[in-house]
């Protein structure tokens, strides 16, 4: 009976909480889509293309989510498929193959859109299609090329993969085994490529492989399109991972594999090269994926602890914790703009890989505080798959308002503990010098001031809290 009454409660209690995170993102998705009116870099064309996508995730993605997560693998086909007919798999690409022709900022609202799909598999799995698998294809590849891969994978009757990672090699790009030799006309490929994302279900592999030639490692790797139904490709194996659950993850091994030479693409010994340049975009792609999630982790976070009571109020209203929400969207918000910076400089065909390497690497750090730091307020629910948060702490390992007081108040929180944290980080590295007068020493003692004047770090986290709602009424 008292079993059958908790299991009762428990139940309850989860669809109040469904209810409750339903309406959060309904709010939530509003919000972001006219925050895009507010920056520099976007136009009603960006927001008209978002609001379009929004309605497909709605339909046709987030219903259906917590049953390929269950399955972990969704129906890459399916999915690219109806993507692919809206256009959403092809937007930076040429529209003589059948892409919408437009600029890389529009690759980047899409990139945030995709954002508010319920799972990280799945938006993941897009962006290998659209931005790692075949951004080279499409500028350097051949027209016949083109016509045989590039079309129908941004029709979405392909499905696409990227085969550069080896069990040996993963971010050590030039160190990759996988050899392909010449044979008369073809190419014949020996090796193994490994955490290859929809390689389960992919048709064909922008490949990554050792052909040979003068000029080191950096000039001896050509990139291939390798259709994965050719005799001598074994996918040996879907990997369990602990997160990224809906999208499938493939060891796949090659046994004199044998393809036609003119399935090169570009030169060959240029595939290092070509890689590289379209790291550029794929960082910046996959920064662009994370903002919504990080943001999404805060807004449940916000709404459960206004909620949840503990000793007689609400755990929002405990200064800690308000306090920890206004620092975690001061980061979302600074990485955000770093984002869009660099863009902007991009767009202006500016090389900006010190920018989206910077990016990139703290979009992964900050996928992981701001998810176990939301996850801590949670308690017991959040060790739960009941709530999003546990599958945002989860997928993220792989990896707001619009008020010019509440980004200010950021700026002047974040430029002031920043200021302490380099000067102090910098001074370390001095040893006794750094005990004595020079510039580090002074730009240690004078930069203290800035977290004390012009409102101290502890007023701008009252002020952000306040226009994030999350101060405590006054009584």
């Amino acid at each position: 009976m008292l079993a059958s009454k908790c299991t009762q409660t428990c139940r309850i209690s989860f669809q109040i909480l469904a209810k409750r995170q339903q309406s959060a993102l309904a709010s939530f998705a509003v919000n972001s889509i006219e925050s895009m009116r507010e920056e520099s870099i976007f136009t009603e064309d960006h927001v008209a293309l978002r609001q379009s996508l929004r309605k497909i995730i709605d339909n046709e993605i987030n219903p259906y989510v917590e049953e390929w997560e269950r399955k972990k693998m969704f129906p890459a086909h399916q999915v690219m498929k109806v993507l692919g007919s809206n256009g959403f798999l092809g937007v930076n690409k040429p529209v003589e193959y059948g892409g919408l022709g437009l600029d890389f900022s529009y690759s980047v609202a899409v990139a945030e859109e995709l954002g508010n799909i319920n799972c990280g598999g799945v938006p993941m799995a897009i962006g290998v299609q659209t931005d790692m698998a075949t951004p080279a294809l499409a500028r350097f590849g051949s027209d016949e090329l083109k016509r045989q891969f590039l079309v129908p994978t941004i029709a979405g009757d392909y499905v696409s993969c990227l085969g550069v990672s080896e069990p040996g090699a993963g971010s050590d790009v030039a160190n990759i085994k996988t050899t392909a030799v010449k044979d008369g006309d073809d190419y014949v490929i020996n090796g193994a490529k490994m955490w290859t994302t929809s390689g389960m279900q992919a048709d064909w592999m922008c490949l990554l492989a050792n052909t040979g030639g003068e000029g080191g490692i950096h000039f001896n790797k050509s990139l291939l399109c390798l259709p994965l139904d050719t005799k001598g490709v074994n996918r040996a194996k879907n990997i369990e991972k602990i997160g990224m659950h809906s999208s499938d993850t493939a060891q796949i091994f090659f046994d004199d594999v044998r393809i036609p030479q003119k399935y090169l693409i570009g030169e060959e010994g240029q595939g290092f090269t070509y890689q590289m340049l379209q790291f550029q975009e794929e960082r910046l792609f996959a920064i662009a994926g994370m903002i919504v999630p990080l943001e999404k982790c805060i807004a449940y976070t916000i709404d459960y602890c206004r909620d949840r009571k503990i000793f007689g109020k609400p755990i929002l209203d405990n200064q800690v914790v308000h306090f920890r929400m206004a620092e975690l969207a001061t980061e979302v918000e600074l990485l955000r703009s770093l984002l869009y910076r660099s863009v902007a400089i991009y767009m202006r065909g500016n090389d900006v890989t010190k920018l989206a390497s910077m990016g990139k690497l703290k979009a992964g750090r900050l996928a992981r505080e701001v998810t176990d730091a939301c996850l801590q307020y949670w308690g017991g629910m959040g060790y739960t798959d009941e709530v999003p948060i546990s599958r945002y702490f989860r997928d993220s390992r792989y990896m707001a308002g619009n008020d010019v007081t509440k980004l200010a108040s950021m700026g002047k929180l974040k430029s002031g503990r920043l200021v302490r944290e380099l000067s102090d980080a910098c001074l370390q590295y001095l040893g006794g010098m750094g005990f004595t007068p020079n510039l580090v020493s002074r730009a240690f003692l004078d930069g203290r001031l800035l977290s004390i004047g012009g409102g101290a770090d502890e007023v701008m986290l009252s002020i952000i809290c306040k226009y994030m709602g999350t101060l405590p009424k006054q009584k």
